[in-house]
This record gives structure tokens, sequence and C-alpha cells, in this order.
């Protein structure tokens, strides 16, 4: 038996909060009551139970990311699903939804068994979503109904818009049919030179050519009508643009099954970290004007925006360190994301941790009914445990790859523990 003890709970799953013990036993949480440890003690108990001194720290549900890119198979110099785990669990995270764009993709049931055997041995929950066509190729859906018994948790080509209407509808229609969320990655080639690079002050500084706002707007747009023609669940990833906000709230207003994310990067920085940080701040979508970064950030506030994910994107140094317009875009993002959530929202009054945390945890794993994001008697024990005061900076990575505007910068909310199944998988 594992007990925490004296710690501050907040369940974003029922809105309470307050201090209390947490008792675990066989990967459950068993009980969660006051002076439960001097109970134990007084009834002869204790004897053998591991016990954890959360004083002055918080309990929450293991944080979930929907939108994580572990790079196995195909391209592990970046990242593999073993130093992947390793770097959510320092994050706080207890589960992970991986992209399809591997090599080979994610598009069979072999490659899907592969992805989620390695996952069972991590002491990580490890889902994956599936492609939605066959070799992320935009023609073909892939078999979903067949992918989704063998285990998939959900659709995206993410990585590559789908520009066919045609297969867009077909693939909500069949995600509606499964009840399974089919994710898009929403941005228009027409409208892009450079992708990664805002067209703007960013491409501006360059002298390049970049990515105009236009090309989340209208596929977004596009999306959004169909969503709501057809009833399917889906997610519209890493919103960048203020446009996209304010229509995603509007579609959400006439009672589509839609959800939005917003990464840490998109609700922290402009465009102006491009310039001041190259290639490490270079992302799809780009990083975009103050406004944009504000929009994101009311959308967070008022619901619009119901997921926080990280785009978790590992590359190597030597990736990175070509020119501007040919380094990958992409950040790695699990080790930082619950503190900048702290820094950037919380302690600038614009969410409470309890609405951050709503974000991290219930919200996502209610889109995808995982048995997660939730601390209550009988639920799985998968809790982070971390001091929302304790400052730190930003100097190394549990991941393969160290590709972040991050590194080096002063950040509040440490996480101390992470537990998954009622195993301690992570301690500072």
């Amino acid at each position: 038996m594992l007990l925490i003890a004296n710690v501050y709970v907040m369940n974003p799953a029922t809105g309470e909060e307050g201090y209390s013990d947490i008792l675990i036993k066989d990967g459950r949480i068993m009980k969660i009551g006051e002076s439960l440890y001097d109970e134990m003690t007084k009834n002869g108990k204790a004897e053998g139970m591991q016990v954890i001194d959360a004083t002055g720290l918080v309990a929450a549900p293991g944080l979930v990311d929907v939108h994580v890119h572990f790079r196995d198979p195909g391209f592990t110099h970046k990242e593999d699903i073993e130093t992947g785990a390793k770097a959510a669990l320092k994050g706080g995270y207890t589960t992970v939804v991986l992209m399809a764009n591997t090599k080979p993709v994610v598009d069979s049931e072999e490659t899907l068994a592969y992805v989620l055997g390695k996952g069972k041995e991590t002491g990580l929950h490890v889902e994956t979503c599936a492609a939605v066509t066959c070799g992320m190729q935009g023609g073909a859906l892939v078999d979903m109904e067949q992918l989704h018994k063998a285990g998939a948790a959900g659709f995206t080509d993410d990585g590559i818009p789908l520009l066919s209407v045609e297969t867009v509808r077909s693939a909500m229609q069949e995600g509606k049919r499964l009840g399974v969320p089919v994710s898009f990655h929403e941005e228009n080639p027409a409208f892009i030179e450079n992708n990664g690079i805002n067209a703007g002050a960013a491409s501006a500084h360059y002298q390049v050519g970049g990515s105009k706002r236009e090309a989340e707007i209208d596929l977004v747009r596009r999306d959004l009508a169909i969503a709501l023609e057809t009833g399917a669940c889906i997610d519209i990833q890493h919103i960048s643009t203020k446009e996209a906000v304010e229509l995603v709230r509007q579609a959400k207003a006439k009672g589509g099954d839609i959800h939005a994310e917003a990464t840490p990067h998109h609700f922290t920085l402009t465009e102006e970290a491009v310039i001041q940080y190259g290639t490490l701040a270079k992302m799809n979508p780009p990083l975009r004007e103050e406004s944009d970064r504000m929009a994101i950030i009311e959308g967070l506030q008022d619901g619009t925006i119901d997921l926080i994910a990280t785009d978790h994107a590992p590359h190597s140094r030597e990736e990175k360190a070509r020119p501007i317009t040919e380094a990958p875009s992409g950040i790695i993002g699990l080790e930082t994301a619950l503190a900048l959530g702290i820094t950037y929202l919380v302690d600038t009054g614009y969410l409470s941790l309890m609405s951050l945390l709503e974000k991290m945890t219930i919200n996502p794993a209610r889109m995808y009914h995982f048995d997660a994001g939730c601390l209550a008697e009988g639920a799985p024990a998968d809790i982070v445990l971390f001091d929302p005061q304790e400052s730190f900076t930003v100097d190394g990575f549990a991941s393969k790859s160290d590709n972040s505007p991050f590194l080096g910068w002063r950040l509040k909310g440490k996480v101390k523990y992470t537990i998954c199944g009622g195993e301690v998988r992570y301690e500072e």
C-alpha cells in the first residue's frame, strides 16, 4: 500500500479541493480522508506501508496529453517510446496519446501493436491515434473500425492537413459511428510559403515568405461546418490565431461536439520568440502576434479552448541547427507544460489552478473516454504531486532531445512525484 499524507487535493472532475490523505492499494485509490495515517497506525495497519509526506504539495490527477510525438518507430534518434515516457512522467503526465506520423505510419494493426506493446513497458499509460488516411497520403481512409478494435484511441493525420472535403466528411462520419475523436491539423498549404514562421514580423526579420494566418482560418472554418453537419467529435489541434478561436466559439455555441487545443508555447510566446530563439521557436502552426496569444488565453478562460496539449515534438540538435527555412518545426513540451501554465496563466490571474488542471486532466480524459483525470475513491491511482510555489530553472530534460526555447527559463510549479497505476514512476 501507498499513503500520501498531508496533501492538498484538487479534483477538477468535481471542483472539490482541500487537505486530505490518499490511500492507494492495487493500483487504485482506496480511500481519501483526513488523518488516514494516524488511523492506520493506531489500528496497526501501517507496517510495511510506503508513506509520502506531501506537506506543502498539491495532489492532482495525473496529467493527460492528447497530442504527443514519441517518434517511434522510424525516428528514434529524436525520441523513442521509453525516453518519451520518462519525459512525460517527469512532467507529471500519466496518460499520453501519440500521433501517427511515424515511419511506418500507424495505419496498420502491426504498427499499432508495436507502439502499444512498447508503451505497456514504460510505466506510463501510452495510447495512440491511428492515421486517418493510408500512409497519411490524404486519400483512402484506413479501416477505422478495425484499427479502433485493435486499440487505436482516435484518428489523425497530424502533421499533414487533410485537403479533400470528401475525405474529411467520410472520416467524421466514421468517427461518429465508432464514437471516437478525429483530430485535425489545420494549415492550408495554399497560404504558406515557409511553414513554421508567421507571415509578419518573423518572416520580415528573416526576409523570407511565411505562413499566413488564413492557412489556419480556412481549414478551421471548413471542418467546423462539417463537424456540425455530421455530429462528429473533433479536436481542432494547436490553435494559433484569434480568428480560429472565434470560429470555434461560434461552432460550440451551436452545440457541436467540438474540442480545441492550446499549446503552452502558443499561450506563452509570440513570433518575437522566433526572432530571438531562431529554429528553437519554429513550429507548425507558427507563433503569431500578441493579439492571437491573448485570444487563446481568452478562449481558455471561457472554455472555447478546453484542452491544453503540448504537441511534444522532439528533433535532434543537428536538425535544428539548419537554416530557419530548412530546420524542422516543433519543440518538446512535456517537461515544462505544467510550470508554464502555472507561471503564465495562474500566477498572472488568467486562470485558477483548478481551471488549468481541468484542461490538463479531466477534459482530455473525457474526450477520449479514458478512465483518468479524476481523484476519487475507486479511481485509478494516477496522481501528480507538485509544489505550485517552487521556482526552478529549466536546465535539462529527460527527453532524448532538447529543442526548447524555454531552456534556461525560470518557471514556477515543480513536479515532485508522478504516480501511475499506484506506483511511484517519477520522484525528483
